[in-house]
Order: structure tokens, then C-alpha cells, then sequence
């Protein structure tokens, strides 16, 4: 053999972050064997026996010497079946069956018993560090070619098998890069409209508000009084997308291996709806290889949980941080991962468990301490970092049989835009997105009220016994609900809509937040 070591290049992902790898493989003489050093998890270790059948069904000379590969560094955990490629390459290069400069280049990758190149998760975040590295060509399987076509400032190759590989390498067939941006301005649609709604005016006026400032909502009604129906359309008004947002949000979707086949790059706001047996790891994030989970799938977009005092307690209060912070934080054994977890929480319950505590036909067949277990269900520190308050009452007959039209969900979100485009002005230069995430300091500068709106919310403030929480998200809804007016200033009527918002809990739930 003329080559006895080689080396190729690789990348890694933890969590969302990336890492450059160097494969290294070293040939030597001795009794057979195959060591694979690196810190490599199980599936890792299984590479090679996926690399031994390939190199031999493709038709190379496995070596019968004491292979050694090392994947570095050696601190850092792999993890996943990425590393079959380049571990395969290393192999063939060392051995002196690939004769080919592979300086600039990075390989990604599981294998096939049969040299077939097969998908992997996680492809987005890792090509965005090639090209931040300087890469010059990164190597994908061909089934991550769509998210890999995003990608500028590297030259992404897709390939098919290990045989593309090589033909490219030793210049026998070329592969051509892909790129191709108009991928990520494909027209975002929804089978869902706010037209499709009947009644429900003031649910819907205060779903605008929420989709306005990026407030957290929570909706109690009857069954059948159209919680979920409103919930669904809420995506569809939202503001559209940013590229980088897109691009935040595939990232998150790529390394939990859910972008849908035949998709490029998450154009849609994300509507996530868990089921209320969902466990708090599945919510929040964890596992092994700790993946995102639910909060952060719903980054950028909308969390809806329905039937949320169902939901474990756990899971309820998993919410806190995420809600205040923006950032979910899961500490393992095997490492600590920050996900991203801006998003819009929108919840769903009923009064009591028969749910028609206060239904004008139907009468309420609970207790009142059944109902007091009920509501209690959901704690008082989370009810309070929920923006808004909602009563969503049953639709009566007239309003479902009427001919009007309702408004639709196109006219809704061209109000909402126009509120957005002046908090984009306001926060221009920040990270702050929206009046929802203005800082105590930003809240203090931005909002501020007339002698009238100012008088009102002492009032409210004394007689409510509103927390000092509760007082400032008051303050950024009605930041809101003025823009929605285009007025500067905070006047009389926004406090009082904003304040109205903050009621209901005292209604049902009684809870001293003092």
C-alpha cells in the first residue's frame, strides 16, 4: 500500500450546535481489526460494520490489516450515523484504492450495506457551519438535497451512492452543485380561514391583538363554542416569515428529522398541538441525544394546548422559562442544550370538568369543590404569564345560520402587518421582534399613557391586586392594542381593552396574585 493514514473532513451536531470533525484512519500491520476511537456513541460503533459490507458489496479491497479511526476531537460525543461517509472515504484514501486531493471538502452521511448514501438529520445546521467555516464543497445524501439547496456561500453536492462519490473525486463524472433560492419564496397557503368562523367577534378581535404583539393567550369556553376552529386559524395571521426565521426554524425541524419530503425549507408558520398525554420530556425536549421537542418545533410559531388542565403538571409548568424567556435549557448527563422557543402559546379549556359552568341552556352538573380541583389544575405563576384572558361563548343559532360574511382571515392580517411593520421600527437594531418581548426598561421607554389611561390602570391596579408581572404585560398589550390603533400615544380605551384581558382568571380561578 502506498497510503498507510489519510484524513478527511466532517462535521458534528450537538443540540443546535455545530462543530468540525476530522476523520482520520490509520492503516497498519498486525492482526486484523477495526477500531473506531472518537467518543462514538452506539450507532457510531456500528459504522463499522456498515462500512465493512459496503466497501466490499461495492466492489473495493477491505483491508486485512489493524485499521485505527479516530474522530476528532476526542472530547466531543458523536452521535448519529453521519459519519459512515467519511469514515468510508478515510478507508479508501489510507488503503490507496481513492487517489484524490480531498482538501476543502466535508462528507455527510449513513451508508448502505450496498454503498447506497441514505439521509440523515440535522444536514441544514451543519452546512450553514461548512459555509461559515469556508468550506469549499460539503458531500450530502441525495435525499437531503432540497434542505441542503438553501445553502449559499458553500457548494453542496448531492450524492446517490458511493460510486458518485468517487467518480467525482477522480474527475470521472462530475456532480453539479445545487442552489437554488427560489425555493424559499414558494407562496405560503392555508386550508384554514377566519371567515370560516361564525359569531365570536370578541374572541377573534382579541386573537388580533395576541397576533399583533405576540401575546400568549388562553381561551375558556363550552365544549363546541369553537376554541380549537379559532385556535387553527391563528397561523393565518400572522406576519410571513422572515428568511431567517425560515431558516431558525428548518434548522430545528432538520435535526429533529421532520422537514416533510418534497420541502426545501419551513415556509409556514409552525402550529403545533400535542396531545394533553404528551410527557414533559416530549414537550420541553430531552432524551439521549437530547432533541427538540414540542416548544421548540413550535418556535416562530404557534403552541396549542387543548384541553390544557389535562395536561401534566409537569408539562404546565415546563412552560415557565420558555414563556418568559424565549429559550428552553435541558441540562443531561450527557451534556447541556439551549433551543430556541419563541413562540406563541394559545390554550384552550373548559370552565369545569362537564364543561358548562355558566352556559346559558345547559345546566353544570359539577360541585363546586370538583370544579375548584378543575381550575386549580392550572397554577397560578403560569396562568399569570399568559398575556390574555378569553371567554369564548357559545354560538346561538342565529349567528350560525346567518348570511353575512364573515371577515376574513387575509383582512384580519393586513391590520396585524401594519402593527408589526411599527413595532419592526420601533425595535429596530434589537433582537426584540414584537411589543411581547419588550425588556421592563423597553416597556418604561415605550409605553406611554395619557393622565386618563395612567389614572385607570392605578385604579385597576389597586382594586384587580394585579402582579408586578401582570401590570407590565397590561402595559405591552396595550402598547398593542395602539398600534392596532396607529395612535402614539396610550389612551383611555386601549387600557381598558388591555385590562379586560386580565379579568377572567378572577372570575374562575380567584387567584390572590399579590
Amino acid at each position: 500500500m502506498n497510503y498507510m493514514y489519510a484524513k478527511v473532513k466532517s462535521l458534528g451536531i450537538f443540540g443546535l450546535d455545530t462543530f468540525e470533525v476530522t476523520v482520520e484512519c490509520d492503516i497498519s500491520q498486525g492482526l486484523p481489526r477495526f477500531d473506531l476511537v472518537g467518543l462514538p456513541d452506539a450507532v457510531v460503533r456500528e459504522s463499522r460494520e456498515r462500512v465493512r459490507a459496503s466497501v466490499k458489496n461495492c466492489h473495493f479491497d477491505f483491508p486485512v490489516s489493524r485499521i485505527t479511526v479516530n474522530i476528532a476531537p476526542a472530547d466531543i460525543k458523536k452521535e448519529g450515523s453521519v459519519y459512515d461517509l467519511p469514515v468510508m472515504v478515510a478507508i479508501l484514501k489510507a488503503s490507496g484504492q481513492l487517489k484524490a486531493d480531498t482538501d476543502g471538502f466535508a462528507f455527510i452521511g449513513e451508508l448502505s450495506l450496498d454503498g447506497d448514501i441514505r439521509r440523515v438529520n440535522g444536514v441544514l445546521p451543519m452546512l450553514l457551519k461548512a459555509a461559515e467555516k469556508g468550506a469549499d464543497s460539503v458531500f450530502i445524501p441525495y435525499g437531503n438535497m432540497l434542505e441542503g439547496s438553501v445553502v449559499e456561500g458553500v457548494k453542496v453536492m448531492p450524492v446517490k451512492n458511493i460510486f458518485d462519490v468517487v467518480n467525482h473525486l477522480t474527475g470521472k463524472k462530475k456532480i453539479s452543485p445545487c442552489y437554488n433560492r427560489e425555493l424559499c419564496e414558494k407562496e405560503v397557503k392555508y386550508n384554514v380561514d377566519f371567515s370560516d368562523v361564525r359569531g365570536q367577534a370578541e374572541a377573534k378581535r382579541a386573537l388580533e391583538v395576541a397576533a399583533a404583539g405576540g401575546h400568549n393567550c388562553i381561551m375558556v369556553g363550552p365544549p363546541g363554542s369553537g376554541k380549537s376552529m379559532l385556535a387553527k386559524r391563528i397561523s393565518t395571521i400572522l406576519p410571513d416569515m422572515t428568511f431567517e426565521e425560515k431558516l431558525e426554524t428548518t434548522k430545528i425541524y432538520s435535526i429533529a428529522g421532520m422537514i416533510p419530503d418534497g420541502t426545501a425549507i419551513i415556509g409556514n408558520r409552525p402550529f403545533r398541538s400535542p396531545h394533553h398525554t404528551v410527557s414533559a420530556q416530549a414537550l420541553a425536549g430531552g432524551g439521549t441525544a437530547i432533541r427538540p421537542g414540542e416548544i421548540s418545533l413550535a418556535h416562530n410559531g404557534v403552541l396549542f394546548m387543548d384541553e390544557f388542565p389535562e395536561f401534566d403538571r409537569r408539562c404546565k409548568e415546563a412552560l415557565r422559562q420558555p414563556l418568559e424567556d424565549s429559550v428552553v435549557n435541558i441540562a443531561r448527563s450527557s451534556g447541556f442544550v439551549s433551543y430556541p422557543a419563541d413562540f406563541m402559546l394559545v390554550a384552550a379549556m373548559n370552565p369545569c370538568p362537564c364543561g358548562y359552568f355558566g352556559h346559558p341552556v345547559k345546566e353544570c352538573r359539577c360541585t363546586d369543590a370538583a370544579r375548584k380541583r378543575y381550575l386549580h389544575k392550572v397554577s397560578g405563576p403560569v396562568l399569570d404569564r399568559i398575556d390574555i384572558h378569553i371567554e369564548v361563548a357559545p354560538v346561538d343559532y342565529e349567528q350560525l345560520s346567518g348570511k353575512s360574511e364573515e371577515e376574513s382571515s387575509a383582512d384580519i392580517k393586513q391590520r396585524v402587518d401594519m402593527a408589526r411593520a411599527v413595532q419592526s421600527e420601533r425595535f429596530k437594531g434589537t433582537e426584540i421582534k414584537c411589543n411581547a418581548g419588550m425588556t421592563p426598561a423597553m416597556t418604561r421607554k415605550f409605553c406611554r399613557l395619557t393622565d386618563d389611561a395612567d389614572s385607570l390602570l392605578k385604579i385597576s391596579f389597586d382594586k384587580l391586586g394585579l402582579s408586578a408581572r401582570a401590570y407590565d404585560k397590561i402595559l405591552r398589550m396595550s402598547r398593542t392594542i395602539a398600534d392596532l390603533d396607529s395612535s402614539e400615544l396610550i389612551e383611555t380605551r386601549h387600557v381598558a381593552e388591555a385590562i379586560q384581558y386580565r379579568s377572567l382568571d378572577r372570575k374562575y380561578w380567584n387567584y390572590d396574585e399579590k
